[in-house]
């Protein structure tokens, strides 16, 4: 398992231990299609939540490298848990873009609140006397079984835009007791994510508790100046979901060779033996492993970047957004390939390497790593229009 410590506040070295758990409970975690109760508690304990959390309320305002790091490691145990640890610290980091008296709601009680949430806006709010009434339906809520706060985001009826365009979208942080949970998640892949739906009703929501969307987009906190929480959205955005891809790639990577040991000990790949040559397995191994380690550079270098917060360049997010994408394909090529050639028993509805094939790519359907909108947006600064 890949647990570099270096600087930090420990929290790879932490991860070890939640992602050995989260292996044990991933089948479960799959059949309930939810997170077990004691993985979520061991994941906000692990420091996930707080990473991100302002200091004056007892968070860590951690490095993108560090979460990076983490994130992969949890993932080499259980790809679903990664990814809700990812969205306790991605989501806690966006609530931090909410006015200071929103900071103290959400962690008046510590820096461990579970927030979860969505930047689509499905929602709409109106506003009312010292505030907004926010409704809407927002879909593939990970972890909202378990949150504790939700920031959604929802659109203004009939506010102007400058330039004229659509409506103008605002966040909104709701306490658990204001949102209810219908359980509509069937996904092939990342089946434990628990990525349900989140129902608001004309819900009351202060306007200490809003802020407008764009300044999420542009690092532009209203009461905050971390790096961790000025650097612009697309810089980041991918290292939510693609260092999850990494861990699980990993994990298959160890899975493959150590089954494929075993078959060429039993007298696959030799000649006159049905089925791929060993010459098949050894290219496999190696651009595999190849490409997994390319894809793992690529992903550390956006990190370090990301954790340059509002100095970092319009060329350098269109940089790191292709470089998600990229270290992505990478990562899919990789895990197919060994899928391709681990036989009839790598298919099997309880192998560990099939479960990860379907989160891998289902991994990979994410908006913030589609290649083609990042391929647009890194050539622009090369391509005049």
């Amino acid at each position: 398992m890949h647990t570099q410590t270096g600087r930090g506040t420990g929290l790879v070295a932490r991860s070890a231990g939640l992602a050995e758990l989260a292996r044990r409970h991933a089948p479960d975690a799959e059949d309930q299609r939810r997170l077990a109760p004691d993985v979520v508690e061991r994941m906000l304990a692990t420091g996930f939540a707080r990473h991100f959390v302002p200091a004056a309320f007892g968070g860590t305002e951690g490095t993108f490298e560090e979460f990076n790091a983490a994130v992969a490691t949890v993932a080499e145990g259980c790809a679903a848990t990664a990814w809700c640890a990812s969205v306790a610290a991605s989501l806690a980091r966006m609530a931090a873009c909410l006015p200071r008296e929103a900071h103290a709601g959400i962690w008046g009680e510590g820096p461990d609140a579970f927030v979860v949430g969505s930047l689509s806006p499905a929602g709409k709010a109106v506003p009312v006397p010292g505030g907004w009434s926010v409704s809407g339906s927002w879909a593939y809520i990970s972890g909202v079984d378990h949150s504790d706060w939700a920031v959604l985001c929802a659109v203004v009826p009939g506010a102007g835009s400058t330039p004229p365009g659509p409506p103008p979208a605002r966040l909104f942080a709701l306490p658990r007791t204001d949102y209810a949970v219908k359980d509509t998640w069937t996904g092939s892949g990342m089946r434990g994510t628990g990525s349900n739906t989140l129902i608001a009703e004309e819900v009351f929501v202060p306007e200490s508790r809003s802020a407008e969307r764009q300044r999420l987009f542009d690092g532009l906190p209203l009461a905050s100046d971390a790096d961790c929480h000025t650097v612009p959205i697309q810089a980041v955005n991918g290292l939510s979901c693609a260092p999850i891809a990494l861990g699980a790639a990993r994990e298959a990577l160890r899975l493959w060779t150590g089954d494929t040991v075993q078959r060429l000990e039993r007298g696959a790949g030799r000649p006159g033996v049905p089925g791929p040559s060993r010459s098949t397995y050894e290219a496999v191994l190696t651009r595999s492993a190849g490409e997994i380690d390319a894809a793992a550079l690529l992903l550390e270098r956006a990190a370090r970047l990301a954790d340059g917060g509002s100095r970092v360049t319009a060329e350098e997010t269109s940089r790191n957004v292709r470089d998600y994408a990229m270290a992505t394909e990478l990562l899919v090529n990789a895990v197919n390939r060994m899928f391709a050639t681990a036989g009839t028993s790598g298919q099997t509805s309880d192998s560990p390497l099939q479960r990860i094939w379907r989160d891998v790519n289902s991994i990979a359907t994410h908006i913030a790593l589609a290649f083609d909108p990042a391929a647009a947006q890194y050539a622009s600064h090369s391509f005049p229009r």
